[in-house]
């Protein structure tokens, strides 16, 4: 340490002929760089500080880590067990592939745990067949799966991950299989969300599938597209049509137009339009359809579209027949059977009369189970920020609503005296009115990027009362915006005991 000091000593005081002769000039005699020293700093206390200082210095300098980066262990072990097969103590066959692998890292896997570790004659053996009853899994997949073992982290690419996420499993390997499940759920877009969902079931990764429905009632109806509706299973759209969660664009109608799109492409799948020609190529096919059974079933009583009769049984056809140019295109299609529109027909005539003549103000006590299976459905989208105003089509028993956002409030109005209505409106002093308000906007794979809601709430209004049901954070508000609410005009009609326990009986 000493003679390091001395050497630094020097450079800095006396290592050079220009730095002699300063030294000597001055006159302070002695060595070079001591003279130097003493001249410079002015005496001996100075210097012996200056001295000092350099030592300190120097001793931080020897005692700090620095950060040298080895070669990996991960890496070399990786490379060296795994590819190269070095020290190998039993061989893996599979798919016509062989790996020379090690036990004591198979181990880290259930199956191979099991496997090495009881009575099975694999245990003893130095050449395993593997049995891969799984289709989803390819030597690809095999080849991620054991490199695993030998490395800290592994590169998922999402296009792989359905088939890695079934070598996972069959090898029992719990980190990778919760690495598949992460890179699902972060990279759900239109043409990965029914793939997801599909192996999720499988593999029994529920929190997946979760998140893979979430994102079809947010964007089935919000972002419609070809490809979309041909791989969306019948089991899977029941579970979404049945769903208050639904994001509903515009009204239920929108609801029945895209069902019978989707149903469209489930019978002719070979069919390669655009959205925009969509509607009008599946209405072209069901008119053929109907001239087929000249006007004796419908559609959905027919053999081909009785398997989507699960499907639309789930549509809240009250909140269609109120509205007369749906109603009329309901009639016309003859996709529904008559005895369900006679059903909604007589129970909406009972509605208007309670609402009329037995002074139904609405709902009086959130029943969550009545406005989740019995709401109306409606949304809107506001494609830039401004003002809007606007109302959702229909007979709503005399409760015309108009809905109002303006400098970031959301208000909901009782229009009875103020503006002009199409329909008639209610003069009772108070209305009731159930509902629940959802805001969300998306990125471009239809993630959820901001969302809001009221949750479920009851709002009495007077005449022409209006009231401000969201008020937002400009910081949080992104366009396009979409707005979905679930409305409750009526309050629910209580049934007799008798009613109510054949209705149990027949469900």
């Amino acid at each position: 340490m000493g003679s390091l000091s001395s050497r630094v000593l020097r450079r800095r005081g006396g290592g050079s002929p220009r730095g002699n002769g300063a030294a000597g000039d001055g006159g302070g005699g002695g060595g070079e760089g001591r003279g130097g020293k003493r001249k410079r700093g002015g005496g001996e206390g100075p210097g012996d500080s200056d001295s000092d200082g350099e030592a300190e210095r120097e001793e931080r300098l020897l005692n700090t880590p620095r950060r040298k980066k080895l070669k990996s262990t991960s890496k070399y072990i990786y490379q060296t067990l795994f590819l190269n097969g070095e020290n190998s103590d039993v061989r893996i066959c599979a798919l016509g592939e062989e790996w020379n692998l090690h036990k004591i890292y198979l181990c880290q896997s259930g199956y191979f745990s099991s496997m090495f570790s009881g009575s099975w004659k694999e245990s003893s053996m130095n050449v395993i067949e593997l049995e891969i009853p799984d289709q989803n899994i390819d030597i690809e997949a095999l080849q991620v799966a054991f490199g695993s073992l030998y490395r800290d982290d592994v590169l998922i690419k999402p296009s792989r991950v359905v088939a890695l996420l079934a070598a996972a499993c069959m090898l029992q390997l719990d980190g990778l299989i919760q690495q598949c499940g992460e890179t699902m759920k972060e990279t759900i877009n239109a043409k990965t969300v029914c793939g997801y969902y599909n192996s999720a079931g499988t593999y029994g990764l529920d929190s997946v599938k979760k998140k893979c429905l979430e994102w079809l009632l947010n964007n089935l109806m919000t972002h419609q597209s070809v490809e979309l509706f041909k791989e969306l299973s019948i089991n899977l759209m029941k579970q979404l049509i049945s769903s208050s969660n639904l994001f509903v664009m515009q009204v239920e109608m929108d609801v029945y137009t895209a069902l019978k799109k989707w149903m469209f492409l489930q019978l002719v799948p070979s069919w390669n339009g655009s959205l925009k020609q969509l509607l009008t190529e599946a209405d072209a096919w069901f008119a053929r359809r109907r001239k087929d059974f000249q006007g004796d079933i419908a559609f959905l009583e027919s053999e081909q579209g009785c398997a989507f009769l699960p499907v639309f049984k789930h549509l809240r056809l009250q909140y269609i027949i109120s509205d007369l140019a749906s109603a009329r295109i309901i009639e016309r299609d003859y996709l529904i059977p008559s005895e369900w529109l006679s059903s909604v027909y007589k129970q909406q005539w009972f509605a208007m009369l309670r609402a009329e003549q037995d002074n139904d103000i609405g709902p009086q006590e959130i029943n969550k189970e009545e406005l989740e299976g019995n709401s109306m459905r409606c949304g809107r989208k506001l494609a830039k920020d401004g003002d809007y105003c606007w109302r959702w089509t229909g007979f709503n028993f005399g409760f015309d609503l108009l809905v109002t956002y303006t400098n970031r409030y959301i208000i909901f109005k009782r229009n009875t005296l103020n503006q002009p209505c199409s329909g008639s409106v209610s003069l009772q002093p108070r209305r009731n009115i159930a509902f629940r308000l959802r805001l969300a906007s998306f990125d471009s794979s239809g993630k959820i990027i901001c969302s809001r809601t009221t949750g479920y709430q009851i709002l009495t209004l007077e005449k022409d009362q209006e009231q401000v049901v969201m008020n937002l954070d400009s910081r949080l508000l992104i366009f396009p915006l979409y707005i979905c609410c679930n409305f409750l005009y009526t309050s629910p009609e209580k049934k007799t005991e008798s009613e109510a326990l054949l209705e149990n009986s027949e469900s």
